[in-house]
């Protein structure tokens, strides 16, 4: 057996090559063209996907497979238990599971495998956390923070109040908030449409407060900054093009450290929005319209976030707690 050498006859090693992969760089493009044209997933979540498919066509080849079809249940169970060993957390077994089950129905449906092995694999259910609420003193504590600031007539302190009037007021993602054009609004209705997950649309109501904020952000603020990239974006930047959702999410901390509140990210105004909302009466139904879930089980969180709540102020204020 010949070993290959370099110019001055030293033995080079053999590099060691790596075992072929079921999956096919085509195959996950492909696949990733189904999770953002077809699916309407966000970019985020489709190279979480394809990451997921590839840590499993990895795990797959270092067992010795090397086509698709080859693939069945007891390997992708075998996949799941050495992350759980791995102590991955449950959030990301539920993700690669769920990123299995997706990827094998899809590839049924194109006909790429003739039985689809993950139909029957079940994975961990990631751990339930109740999200971060502010109070209804807290919220509107931020919210005037946010409205004195913009007294100034600074245009990106006048943008600032009304997103996050807006976030507080429709519970939208502030992904949803940010990607809204100025059409998308309507100040006479006091109506926004958003465009959620899975290209879904929707039309939320917000109030007052909200309305107010836009139409001074609107009318005093957005002509200030137009420029030649700012389109019909509704948010801009100080340079004038559609606003970033990292400089809009550091806007809440800021404001929440003025107001003395609890340090929240954008995220949480839309929890706050549906805890509120079921506080105040309204129907899990309606809240879930508002928010957007697919699923009335999403929804179904808040109502502990309003359980432990009536929890707490009984043991404070009960004399029999």
């Amino acid at each position: 057996m010949s070993h290959p050498t370099t110019d001055n006859g030293v033995v080079r090693a053999a590099r060691p090559t790596a075992p072929p992969r079921p999956f096919g760089t085509d195959l996950v493009a492909s696949f990733s063209v189904h999770l953002a044209v077809q699916r309407g997933l966000s970019a985020h979540t489709v190279r979480a996907y394809v990451g997921d498919l590839e840590h499993l066509s990895e795990f797959a080849a270092g067992a010795g497979f090397t086509s698709i079809e080859q693939i069945d249940l007891a390997l992708l169970r075998a996949w799941l238990a050495s992350m759980s060993a791995h102590r991955l957390s449950r959030a990301t077994l539920a993700r690669r599971g769920a990123a299995a089950r997706t990827f094998f129905a899809w590839a049924q449906h194109t006909g790429r495998v003739a039985a689809d092995p993950a139909m029957r694999l079940a994975s961990a259910r990631a751990t339930v956390h109740l999200p971060t609420v502010l109070g209804v003193d807290s919220a509107a504590q931020l919210l005037d923070v946010a409205r004195t600031r913009a007294d100034d007539g600074d245009p990106i302190h006048l943008r600032d109040w009304a997103a996050l009037e807006l976030l507080y007021a429709t519970g939208a993602r502030v992904g949803e908030l940010v990607g809204a054009d100025v059409d998308d609004v309507d100040l006479e209705q006091r109506m926004i449409r958003v465009l959620g997950k899975g290209a879904s649309e929707r039309m939320v109501p917000f109030g007052i407060p909200a309305a107010r904020a836009t139409g001074a952000w609107l009318s005093r603020g957005r002509p200030r900054l137009v420029a030649a990239g700012s389109g019909s974006a509704l948010l801009l930047g100080r340079r004038g093009r559609r606003a970033d959702q990292r400089r809009i999410r550091e806007v809440s901390h800021e404001v929440a450290a003025l107001a003395g509140v609890a340090d929240i990210a954008p995220h949480a105004l839309r929890h706050s929005a549906a805890t509120h909302l079921l506080a105040g009466g309204s129907d899990l139904r309606s809240v879930q319209e508002v928010l957007g879930h697919a699923t009335l089980a999403t929804t179904q969180r808040y109502t502990h976030v309003s359980a432990e709540r009536l929890r707490s102020s009984f043991q404070q204020a009960h004399p029999r707690a």
